[in-house]
């Protein structure tokens, strides 16, 4: 084998072990962030300075355009060409129709910029579970699943009833 002939040879191992590598990484990536998804997670996000976190930390009924539950409301960040807004939007109204006291309120996100950047909305759908004050208790990114959301809600409200 000639020089020229080992030193392409050499190129072509390099870059398939390269490409090798970069899809094993992807791989674990992606399977590490879809079990992340819909996961509920305490509270706001951190936000710097305690003004911006208490203001991160609550919503009004004003800023949802709707009325707060009187245990818990869930809100549901959407987009039009979120496909998994749809079915989080049917587990959201399940849940919410399972217990007294509970609203389901479902905002646009690409209509209430204001919102999404004080809550620092990243994707949709973002699910926050309010308390009957409207203060932000879980969130979740991604689409939940219906025993999740129950169990989130049950950090919020009285026993079922």
């Amino acid at each position: 084998m000639d020089s020229a002939a080992l030193v392409l040879s050499m190129s072509v191992t390099g870059g398939l072990i390269a490409l090798a590598v970069a899809l094993a990484v992807a791989c674990v990536l992606g399977v590490a962030l879809r079990r992340r998804a819909g996961r509920f997670r305490p509270g706001p996000p951190e936000a710097a300075g305690t003004a911006r976190r208490a203001e991160a930390s609550a919503l009004t009924e004003t800023d949802l355009g709707s009325r707060l539950g009187e245990q818990a409301t869930l809100v549901q960040f959407s987009t039009a060409f979120c496909a998994p807004c749809r079915p989080t939007r049917r587990i959201l109204a399940q849940v919410a129709g399972m217990a007294d006291g509970v609203a389901h309120v479902e905002i646009d996100a690409a209509s209430r910029l204001d919102l999404v950047r004080r809550l620092h909305i990243t994707s949709t759908p973002t699910v926050l579970v309010l308390g009957p004050d409207g203060s932000i208790v879980r969130r979740a990114v991604g689409q939940p699943r219906q025993a999740d959301v129950i169990a989130a809600l049950g950090s919020v409200i009285e026993p079922w009833k």
